[in-house]
């Protein structure tokens, strides 16, 4: 028998070795796929045909039905936190960035020692474009697109843009005029002569036009930040006639931009296809944060919208397209985040190196995303931000910023964390809120005839609110008493958050910032 085992385990080798001998030749001449990656500006849960919304998209049902659908997904409530984390895979609590966007005048970007997605793709062997907007600082040239990764940048700084002039209006201290001025950038050069093309086609133009002209030899990757659907509410009228059942004026013009929208990502992968790229690609589709409902977005039927921790807020409309998919047609319900993209693309995807970045909270999710195996993410930190404001407070509470102050510590005043700040954590199954989390409402599809109904709660808001959002996605039921001991476990672990963020960086305005009469929005320093 001794004899035995060493012979029984040669021979398994023997007939093994060519086999394994062969996967490692096959994975060695493997070329990296290209990577696309489409963000949707303010998209909103209930804004996709395939969550049943009266909004038409073809092109993003198809798409996502050969794809991956990640319907446990999720993203930060605003614009600047949520592209701060895709680019860092960290958390906006270790940046700074915890408290609102960058706005035009403000002089701070993603902090220069973080090492961006982009530059460890090119470290990766990657040709980096983007295309759209940036929204991660630009008071100086070293927070630029161009700076950061990218070999060549088309698109817009700030936010808010007219889609068409593609000018951006902001107040300017210490007199607080109103300054109107360009905004829109041919890699660090202000971009002229486009006035009146629609954003989503102008841009939908530039990135064909990088597909096409790309050398296939050379992986990919393709970072466009689409301006669609983002407020203000415009689009070329034929893409609004399909819509005229809709009563609601605002959802009307939303739904013409979605369908633009839809437009151009079809557009984007028939480009793949045209040129040969898409056998070899991966497509990531995802929104930014939750729908406006202020702006014709909707989120039905989760609670919430863009600006609030509740579900409408922060869980995105997002799936994986690609070939390479070992399991296409698929929903994953794992949970995944924003943050989980730089080390899945990076590692998984590209099979480059994340040396260099400070500490990572992103999983690589490639094998959850292609294999359909168990995420190995658990928990996810929401947000931590002891400044919040309301900036769009529910109907009925326009005249009050926050009703945090209102709040009181009560039974969980020696937990550590105060829990009149507004915060939020998910572990496994459960989801726990500190404070005021924002606009509590239902917001329902806008009706033919009365489209500013909402659902109210029921209850009032406490300090302390936990919900199994696995079995109640809807947030209806408050279960924290029946829950002390995982109150107590979330609330530990919101103050192990606490204590390694970094103060919140949010500098007053610069006057610098002014572009003049004749200028653009740009850097100042």
């Amino acid at each position: 028998m001794v004899v035995a085992k060493p012979f029984r385990f040669t021979a398994f080798c023997i007939c093994l070795v060519p086999y394994i001998v062969i996967l490692e030749a096959k994975e060695t001449v493997r070329k990296p796929p290209h990577v696309v990656f489409i963000l949707a500006d303010d998209y909103g849960w209930n804004d996709v045909g395939y969550h049943g919304s009266e909004i038409r998209t073809p092109n993003l049902d198809k798409l996502s039905s050969q794809g991956v659908r990640l319907e446990n997904y999720y993203v930060q409530p605003l614009c600047t936190p949520s592209r701060n984390q895709l680019m860092t895979g960290r958390y906006q609590i270790r940046t700074g960035m915890q408290h609102q966007i960058i706005w035009p005048c403000q002089p701070y970007c993603v902090p220069l020692q973080e090492k961006l997605l982009p530059q460890l793709m090119r470290e990766a062997g990657y040709a980096t474009h983007m295309v759209g907007k940036w929204h991660l600082g630009m008071y100086k040239k070293d927070c630029l697109p161009t700076r950061r990764g990218f070999d060549s940048y088309f698109g817009y700084l700030t936010g808010s843009e007219d889609h068409f002039t593609h000018y951006r209006c902001s107040l300017i201290p210490p007199q607080n005029l109103t300054r109107c001025a360009l905004d829109l950038r041919d890699g660090e050069e202000v971009a002229t002569g486009f006035t009146g093309q629609y954003s989503t086609h102008l841009f939908t133009e530039r990135v064909t036009g990088i597909i096409a002209k790309h050398d296939p030899q050379k992986p990919l990757f393709l970072y466009v930040a689409l301006q669609a659907v983002h407020a203000p509410l415009q689009v070329p009228k034929r893409y609004v006639e399909p819509y005229g059942f809709i009563q609601d004026p605002h959802r009307r013009v939303y739904a013409g931009m979605v369908s633009a929208m839809d437009e151009a990502v079809g557009n984007i992968t028939q480009a793949l296809r045209d040129t040969g790229l898409w056998g070899n690609t991966v497509l990531v589709f995802s929104t930014d944060n939750g729908g406006q409902t202020l702006t014709g977005g909707n989120n039905w039927p989760l609670r919430g919208r863009k600006w609030s921790l509740w579900e409408g807020g922060v869980r995105g409309v997002g799936f994986v397209a690609s070939p390479l998919l070992a399991f296409p047609g698929t929903v994953s319900r794992e949970l995944i985040h924003i943050s989980d993209w730089l080390p899945t693309l990076v590692l998984g995807v590209a099979g480059g190196s994340t040396n260099g970045t400070q500490p990572l909270d992103g999983f690589n999710m490639w094998k959850t995303i292609r294999k359909g195996t168990s995420s190995p993410r658990l928990e996810l930190l929401h947000n931590i931000d002891p400044l919040y404001d309301d900036v769009a407070p529910c109907p009925g509470r326009e005249s009050t910023l926050t009703l945090a102050p209102a709040l009181s510590q009560g039974q969980w005043s020696d937990s550590g964390f105060n829990v009149t700040v507004h915060a939020a954590i998910r572990y496994k199954s459960w989801k726990l809120l500190t404070g005021y989390p924002g606009c509590d409402h239902w917001f329902p599809p806008p009706r033919l005839s009365n489209g500013s109904e909402t659902s109210r709660p029921a209850s009032p808001l406490k300090p302390v609110m936990l919900f199994n959002v696995e079995a109640d996605p809807e947030e209806k039921q408050e279960v924290s008493e029946k829950h002390p001991e995982v109150v107590n476990f979330l609330l530990a672990r919101l103050w192990h958050y606490q204590k390694a963020s970094k103060p919140i960086v949010f500098p007053d305005d610069d006057p610098r910032c002014d572009p003049g009469p004749t200028g653009a929005w740009g850097p100042w320093e």
